[in-house]
């Protein structure tokens, strides 16, 4: 967890980027789906994500933190 920690710090996030909160971190939801470099968001407005990816009927984060923690905490 301390690598996420220190990850976040140096990460630059749009100013209303409302999807991570400081001291809470990600507060979106997303699935591991097993595609490495991408989780799919679960959230219904993550069209408004800068870092959603829209692809068959889906959206999918490409913040490699996300998916980090997405895969490592199934979170």
């Amino acid at each position: 967890m301390e690598e996420v920690e220190k990850a976040i710090n140096g990460l630059r996030l749009p100013k209303d980027f409302r999807w991570f909160k400081p001291g809470a971190g990600f507060t979106c939801k997303a699935k591991d789906v097993g595609l490495g470099s991408f989780a799919e968001c679960l959230e219904e407005d993550s069209f408004m994500c800068p870092f959603s990816v829209s692809f068959d009927h889906s959206y999918y984060c490409k913040s490699f933190l996300r998916v980090f923690i997405a895969a490592e905490l199934k979170k």
